[in-house]
């Protein structure tokens, strides 16, 4: 790789005296640079600039080929005996565009260039993160243009990725794989329990990852690294932290955050804690009238009234409140041995489901007086011990124990009926991770390593007279019931030539079930269900860079998803006029992926990136009609209901492409745009097809960007593609009250776009300011399959205090 990084002498060196703590900053500004990342192969290392510019090289010494990577600056390889003569100082040059030149962690847990992977990966910075001010971790992945998100309630929000979602698409915090037994086929909210102000970097892994990441995986993997605590790169302790408080004026949104770092040479800690609240949503004044929110139930003297809504702009009820806490502890007794423990905790505030209290019976009276989603309790314990040090099993080790606590709840209650319907989850996730690296001479790599998952899930329900207040047993959603997986996987890496790598890897993950029915409300014609099976994937992928201009990767790769607790044994209201109750008999559902992708450099101020794949689901787990008992109904929630099941009774298809490009130009500004493209299809009962619920509209983002000294501007817009009537899913054109209507009466969803505007002024090293306007136009607009109205125009202004 060319030497890219230009040396200097730092006046201050002699203060180091002979510490080894490289100093990077900006050739330009002389700003010191955070988050560089400084990384070796041999030995194998890696550190991450503070917000000081520094980094601790001791662990690198001898190290002929240490690389350096930052966005938007040249990489530079070097050696240690260079950078020790210049007195660990150093400056790099920001230049213009390159192939790849992050450093990822989601292809094989360990870090490596981007330009080694045969898989799309996308990050997401910190930097990013705070000028486009995401009030969720949901809004986070929208924020990259190539993330889909729907939303049912404003506490919510729910990734689509390449046509799947829910329960086949992964997410992972700090290394742990968040998916649970009870994640589900409907939309979910689980991403909004992660704090968007500790999350320090975000990888999104397009396609199959099985092989990595087992059972789940099938259109990709979310990955979230929060704050990590830096030690103190001399005998002086390290303090540092933020401080961010944040307003916006749709939803009314009051944030405040702060964390605190403090760090010794062999100790490091950090504490965060967030508080979020927001009023009821505002939607914008220009769109369709069937998005407005005309009326809402209120309770009145023990019944339940209709109330008009004075500004039916306004979606009533949907604010809620949230709370995050994060501490993390970290200790590197030596060079080989780094501990880390982290413990998070996040809860909501009930949070309405809008799209619920959206539906109205054949009289026009609404269905739902009440349809709310209890707090949503998240807690994590995490502790990691990684070893880094030569010997014939490994260079590199990581063990990773990790617990888990997941409670939610569903309360509803119909319309003038006293009876209000609880039903609460509590999930005990505990996992165990061995990870190993190895190279093999110049050429090799191996990356292998062993999985254990156990979930226990534990449902109650309870039904309340609410004009006596007496309470009753209520029918569970869910057995009681546990889930379990364990699994060997490994992946090697070779490397023919400096313009060609090989990637090939599999996986065997054996899973089990084991849950008890209670048969006291429903008769169902068994008392427990069991669940033993096995399922292997693989994948192989090759990497040909012809020149530093051009990069060429395919990839083939399957993935799979067991069945879990709530395909297996749930029992709920899908939709009017459907239950859904337990079916037993469930195999594995695979997916089959092959991808392309191309990459051209033109000169270093344009870069275009192309993406093709094509998915094959195989054996799906979809909603099907079912008897119980020979019955093809039964009386749900005082409703006689149709009678389905999940059933592996299909196979569906999806294709797409993804297109990225990005610009230079004279005077600081920049172009860039994401272009996602994709179409799929599932099988239905009667062997007919229907589109795919979950492959959303075309839609993307296209920015205009200016950077100068202190200042950084934003200029974009966000577009969706629109879905007629005839497009839409089977199972989407019977939700008319989320939907537009034609012009024949019928539902479907229009095409939008909105123009928005951010801005970040940097006063200090200390103070920043950042703020802008979405939605400029004040669109009334309503994303593809979303219940929520999206925001109209929106202020937003964060102050921000960095020490």
């Amino acid at each position: 790789m060319k030497k890219t990084i230009l040396l200097g002498l730092l006046l201050c060196a002699g203060s180091l005296g002979y510490a080894q703590i490289l100093t990077i900053k900006d050739q330009e500004t002389d700003q010191p640079l955070e988050a560089v990342t400084v990384y070796s192969e041999s030995p194998k290392a890696i550190r991450t600039t503070n917000a000081a510019g520094q980094a601790d090289l001791s662990a690198f010494r001898g190290a002929e080929r240490i690389e350096f990577r930052l966005l938007g600056y040249e990489a530079a390889t070097f050696s240690f005996a260079d950078l020790e003569k210049t007195n660990w100082a150093a400056h790099l040059t920001s230049v213009g565009l390159s192939l790849g030149q992050e450093v990822v962690v989601s292809a094989t847990r360990w870090n490596q260039s981007k330009r080694e992977v045969p898989a799309k990966i996308s990050r997401i910075s910190a930097r990013t993160v705070a000028l486009q001010n995401p009030q969720t971790a949901a809004d986070l992945l929208g924020s990259s243009g190539e993330v889909f998100i729907q939303k049912s309630q404003q506490g919510g929000g729910s990734p689509m990725i390449r046509g799947f979602s829910t329960n086949r698409v992964l997410l992972t915090v700090d290394g742990v794989r968040m998916n649970t037994a009870i994640f589900r086929s409907g939309n979910l909210q689980n991403v909004i329990s992660l704090d968007p102000f500790a999350i320090e970097n975000t990888e999104v892994f397009f396609g199959p990852g099985s092989v990595i990441y087992g059972s789940d995986a099938i259109g990709g993997a979310m990955n979230f690294q929060t704050r990590t605590p830096q030690f103190a790169l001399d005998d002086k302790t390290h303090i540092s932290g933020n401080a961010v408080a944040r307003m916006a004026s749709a939803n009314e949104e009051r944030a405040g955050h702060f964390d605190l770092g403090v760090g010794w040479k062999k100790w490091a800690m950090v504490t965060s804690f967030s508080h979020t609240t927001f009023g009821d949503l505002r939607m914008g004044a220009d769109g369709p009238e069937e998005y407005l929110r005309p009326f809402f139930v209120q309770r009145q003297n023990a019944t339940d009234v209709v109330v008009t809504n004075d500004d039916p702009l306004v979606q009533t009820p949907t604010g809620y409140a949230q709370i995050n806490l994060m501490q993390k502890l970290r200790f590197k007794p030596n060079d080989q041995w780094e501990f880390n423990y982290g413990f998070q905790y996040s809860t909501t505030t009930d949070n309405d489901r809008y799209d619920r209290l959206l539906r109205v019976r054949g009289n026009g009276s609404p269905r739902s007086a009440e349809w709310f989603y209890g707090p949503q309790v998240w807690g994590m314990n995490n502790l990691s011990a990684s070893y880094s040090g030569a010997n014939r099993l490994f260079d590199g080790m990581t063990i990773r124990l990790a617990h888990q606590f997941f409670e939610e709840s569903r309360i509803d209650r119909d319309f003038n009926d006293p009876i209000r319907r609880s039903r609460v989850e509590n999930v005990q996730a505990y996992s165990a991770n061995l990870d190993f690296f190895k190279q093999i001479g110049e050429r090799q790599k191996v990356f292998y390593g062993l999985e254990a998952i156990y979930n226990d899930v534990q449902s109650a329900g309870t039904d309340k007279d609410i004009s006596t207040g007496e309470v009753m047993p209520g029918p569970a959603r869910y057995p009681n019931s546990d889930w379990s997986s364990l699994a060997a996987f490994a992946t090697y890496q070779y490397r023919f030539s400096k313009k060609v790598l090989l990637q090939a890897g599999g996986r065997y993950s054996h899973f089990a079930l084991n849950a008890v029915f209670d048969t006291t409300f429903y008769p169902f014609p068994y008392t427990t269900a069991h669940l033993n099976k096995g399922a292997l994937t693989g994948s192989v992928g090759l990497v040909y860079d012809p020149s530093d201009s051009w990069s060429l990767a395919v990839n083939a790769s399957t993935g799979f998803r067991s069945p879990n607790v709530d395909d297996m044994g749930k029992v709920f209201d899908s939709e009017p006029g459907s239950v859904l109750v337990p079916n037993p008999a469930l195999n594995a559902e695979y997916a089959y992926n092959a991808e392309f992708d191309i990459a051209r450099l033109f000169g270093k101020s344009v870069k275009i990136d192309l993406t093709g794949y094509y998915t094959l689901l195989d054996n799906a787990l979809v909603r099907r009609n079912f008897t119980l008992n020979g019955l093809d109904s039964i009386v749900y929630a005082g409703e006689l209901s149709r009678v389905q099941a999940v059933q592996n009774a299909a196979k569906a298809t999806v294709y797409g492409l993804q297109f990225s490009m990005e610009a230079k130009l004279p005077g600081g500004f920049g172009v860039s745009s994401q272009l996602n493209y994709q179409q799929g299809e599932e099988e239905l009962d009667d062997g007919t097809t229907s589109p795919l619920r979950h492959a959303a509209p075309w839609f993307g983002a296209t920015h205009l960007t200016f950077a100068a000294p202190h200042l950084n501007l934003d200029f974009y817009a966000l577009y969706n593609g629109s879905v007629a009537y005839a497009d839409l899913p089977q199972e989407e054109q019977g939700k008319g009250y989320i939907y537009a209507v034609d012009a024949d009466g019928n539902p479907w969803s229009p095409g939008w776009y909105t123009l928005n505007f951010k801005a970040m002024y940097q006063f200090s090293e200390q103070w920043s300011l950042s703020g802008g306007v979405e939605n400029l136009t004040d669109r009334r607009y309503r994303p593809y399959s979303s219940g929520l109205v999206a925001a109209g125009r929106n202020f937003i202004l964060a102050l921000r205090a960095r020490f």
